[in-house]
């Protein structure tokens, strides 16, 4: 299974596991495995400074730098590219389900616009609805946590047999993907024809919400992301007793 990036270019740090005669693993480390570390090992291993952390996850959680930013994991470019089809698609879908009589209504005693008060909170609903249907999505378009198991594999007889059953659980959950994929985008394409058909002068309003809501997921990534590198990098700066707790909370924050 090929990576969609080079294989760790900007890592030069190795990590040196304990050998239990089997494989020497002497493995150089993409930005994943560094933000997973434990404490004992970040200390020595993650050398990083607080913007490097910072981009790390960005470039893990903003859906447009996930997609077409080259980076050293292991998730493929095409399903990386499906993903953001699918998750743009399905902004389209959320929006046109918060147009009802009410939203209708409003946009016909304002001439034909929506206040934007009124926008807000549906931009915010559709938002929040389409980030918790991307969690599921990735679970079944990911590959890199399963590939990060086998390389993490310090028996090779281990390795190799969890190769061939990770090999089959990745090709199943590609195929659920691309299937539940194929079965929404034909739902996706029909609700929007017959929303375009039925209410054709809310058309460019549905597409301004569209990219609002879309635009909003982009952003705070941005904000957020900026949190956990506050709590880490003091952890691993100074190392006194009772650093941990603040290092296992930056890793906790960041999984938001």
């Amino acid at each position: 299974m090929k990576s969609s990036g080079q294989f760790g270019p900007e890592k030069k740090i190795k990590k040196n596991k304990a050998n239990k005669g089997n494989i020497n693993t002497n493995l150089f480390l993409n930005d994943q495995e560094l933000n997973n570390l434990d404490y004992e090992e970040a200390i020595s291993l993650d050398k990083r400074n607080y913007l490097q952390y910072y981009f790390s996850l960005l470039k893990k959680k903003h859906l447009i730098l996930f997609t077409f930013y080259p980076s050293d994991d292991y998730n493929l470019i095409t399903m990386k590219i499906s993903l953001f089809l699918l998750s743009f698609s399905l902004y389209f879908t959320v929006n046109g389900f918060f147009f009802t009589d009410e939203t209708m209504h409003n946009i016909y005693i304002n001439n034909g616009d929506l206040e934007l008060l009124y926008q807000i909170p549906l931009i915010l609903y559709s938002s929040i609805i389409t980030s918790v249907i991307n969690v599921i999505l990735k679970q079944l378009s990911l590959s890199e946590d399963t590939i990060l198991k086998i390389k993490n594999e310090k028996n090779i007889g281990e390795c190799i047999l969890k190769s061939y059953t990770f090999e089959k659980r990745i090709k199943i959950k590609f195929i659920i993907f691309y299937i539940f994929s194929f079965i929404c985008m034909a739902f996706y394409w029909y609700f929007i024809s017959c929303f375009c058909v039925v209410y054709k002068n809310t058309q460019i309003i549905l597409i301004k919400d569209t990219f609002l809501s879309f635009g909003l997921s982009m952003l705070y990534p941005v904000g957020l992301n900026l949190i956990p590198g506050i709590f880490r990098i003091v952890a691993l700066r100074d190392h006194k007793k009772g650093k941990k707790c603040i290092y296992i909370f930056s890793k906790i924050v960041a999984l938001i």
